[in-house]
């Protein structure tokens, strides 16, 4: 009988994704242009301003003109005047605005090659909706070490039915999540290509162990530095990008411990915490921070921006002698954002779409994005005697979620009683972007929020169902290739049953209630 060789120190730090480059990539671009035509086409349906595009869409096209946001007329005075290419009430006056400027940028670049209409203020949306799927299909590719989950993986978050609505929209949140994902697939990235630069020193130095030694600093991290300026990007869209940050950037730490262990560096395994812990401090945490001030450089060079003129105006302030009166008048503004965020008048707020986060894994509480629901009987694309309704609904895929829930406790059994460090990032993904809302339940929030949780569940989902598929050749391979099939098979028919209410397309009121599953979703 013989017995398969236990791998050695060395194989196993260079344990990794060995799939040929050119295929793996052919698959995920393949999918990412699959989910690129699905969001485009039929894109600048509705012609309408839809939800808080009032806000980013019209911010965006200040950000072109001046730099920085300018005032515009209410949006029952501005909107319809935007709809048919008239901008005469965009003031120079700056305006007080709620988020940073990095997603209002990325709507205004399509807005700068396309113009102000919904199809310019979508465009970037589409883009970052498909890359959204690309970054998924990669982060999961590398945990699982397999082609066919990360393939997966981007096929069932192609066909969500949030990921889609926040695909055709101009809000921020869409950016957000595709920054997250990508700097958390760059973390990942830096795992790897650290444990093979590590084996590669050790073999160059004729060790099979570091014997106690801490070992080589393998102080350039390339893909460190990228996460950081990706993390930048995020926490320079929406703030509450800073969880996810701080969750990773130590869990990147705690994975330099435990390649140092698996070395045999021993006990000086834990010095990593400085060694590497200042490396990657500055690497991921200093340079998200350039990033972000660099993206409110519009505003700091602007003499009209809501705020920009207090330095000048407080000169004897300590903030404006320690970093001068450009920097102390952003640091004010940010105090006021955060008041804004924080404060009674938020809190005293309601919404008719206000979504507990307790719901939302469940998909309880879905957003109403946009809402036609009297479109008379006769009427273009509504024949028939029954009057019709067009709407936008921000919701998921409910057997996708239904099932992702599932796959994020199986995910959390496999990681802390399997001992499996690979389940651990879908967690702290999902764990890191969701749990933090519970903190603000108290104020409207809403369940499109849930659009930077869904790619983590999502590659939780493509994990566990890489634990029924199991090895290439095992005898249950193809019962778990039929078990995984017909996953994505019910995804993808209960996507196309919803397409309609996901896409503003014209249907009868009857038709409408019949995919309202739940009196929740009314």
């Amino acid at each position: 009988m013989t017995s398969l060789a236990k791998p050695t120190t060395i194989e196993r730090l260079r344990d990794g994704v060995r799939d040929a480059p050119l295929v793996s990539w052919g698959v995920t671009l393949g999918i990412g242009l699959l989910a690129f035509v699905l969001r485009l086409v039929g894109v600048s349906t509705p012609n309408a301003v839809v939800f808080d595009e009032t806000y980013y869409a019209k911010d965006a096209w200040s950000l072109l003109q001046f730099g920085y946001e300018g005032t515009w007329a209410k949006g029952e005075v501005s909107n319809p005047q935007v709809l048919v290419g008239d901008f005469s009430s965009l003031e120079a006056a700056g305006s007080f605005i709620a988020h940073p400027p990095v997603g209002k940028w990325l709507i205004a670049l399509g807005e700068a090659m396309f113009g102000l209409n919904p199809f310019g203020w979508r465009f970037m949306a589409v883009v970052f909706g498909a890359l959204l799927v690309v970054a998924t299909i990669r982060l999961a590719h590398r945990l699982s070490r397999s082609l066919l989950v990360g393939a997966l993986a981007g096929l069932m978050l192609t066909l969500d039915g949030l990921a889609f609505t926040m695909s055709r929209i101009a809000l921020l949140d869409i950016f957000q999540a595709t920054f997250l994902v990508a700097g958390v697939a760059a973390l990942v990235a830096d795992r790897d290509q650290h444990r093979h630069r590590l084996a590669d020193a050790m073999e160059a130095r004729g060790l099979s162990s570091l014997g106690g030694a801490f070992g080589p600093l393998l102080w350039w991290r390339p893909w460190r530095w990228t996460a950081g300026v990706l993390f930048g990007l995020a926490a320079a869209t929406k703030w509450n990008s800073l969880y996810i940050i701080a969750v990773f950037g130590i869990l990147t730490v705690w994975w330099d411990i435990g390649a140092r262990r698996l070395a045999g560096a021993g006990f000086r395994s834990w010095t990593a915490l400085l060694r590497e812990g200042v490396l990657a401090f500055v690497s991921i945490v200093v340079t998200a921070l350039v990033v972000y001030v660099a993206s409110w450089a519009g505003w700091l060079n602007s003499t009209q921006a809501w705020g920009r003129d207090w330095g000048v105006k407080n000169p004897d302030h300590p903030w404006v002698g320690a970093f001068g009166e450009g920097l102390a008048s952003l640091l004010t503004y940010h105090r006021e954002i955060f008041s804004f965020h924080t404060g009674d008048y938020i809190r005293e707020q309601t919404h008719a779409y206000d979504a507990h986060p307790a719901g939302w894994l469940l998909m309880l509480r879905p957003t109403s994005l946009h809402s036609e629901n009297d479109i008379a009987a006769g009427s273009p694309g509504c024949e028939g005697t029954e009057k019709c309704v067009a709407v936008i609904t921000g919701m998921g895929t409910p057997i996708l979620w239904w099932m992702a829930a599932a796959a994020v406790v199986i995910a959390l059994i496999w990681w802390l009683g399997g001992r499996d460090w690979r389940f651990a990032v879908p967690v702290l993904g999902a764990a890191a972007t969701y749990l933090p809302w519970f903190a603000t339940a108290d104020r409207p929030v809403f369940f499109f929020y849930a659009i930077t949780i869904i790619p983590f569940t999502t590659i939780a989902l493509a994990m566990a169902l890489g634990l029924v598929l199991g090895a290439a050749r095992s005898p249950g391979r193809r019962v778990g290739a039929v078990i995984a099939g017909v996953a994505v098979g019910l995804v993808a028919a209960n996507f196309a049953y919803l397409y309609p209410i996901l896409a503003a397309e014209v249907i009868p009121h009857a038709q409408w209630w019949a995919r309202m599953w739940l009196r929740s979703w009314v």
